[in-house]
């Protein structure tokens, strides 16, 4: 029979992910580290992607609770009514403010 559940503490949390989250670190400053390097990249920075994108490392590197949530909704479509048709449309990953 197993033991009942114990939850981790923070600590064990640490030792047990930050591994994975580090190498996760690592992909984003890369990817960030591409755009910078190539052409376009000052098109690129003032595309509505990259803004979300570094608005929400600002909510990552935050000391307030809720970040998940936070970023979930900034990528997110805030409008309610449904498009008439959504033809021809793609997942961009974030929301472009409505100007698609």
């Amino acid at each position: 029979m197993a033991p009942p559940y114990q939850p981790l503490n923070a600590r064990e949390i640490l030792e047990l992910y930050f591994i994975e989250n580090r190498a996760r670190l690592l992909d984003i400053a890369s990817f960030l580290d591409r755009l910078d390097r190539y052409q376009g990249a000052e098109e690129a920075r003032n595309d509505y992607r990259h803004t979300a994108f570094m608005r929400a490392v600002e909510i990552l590197t935050s000391d307030t609770t809720g970040r998940t949530a936070a970023i979930q909704t900034l990528f997110s479509d805030p409008t309610t009514e449904p498009l008439e048709s959504a033809v021809g449309l793609k997942a961009a990953g974030a929301w472009d403010g409505g100007g698609q």
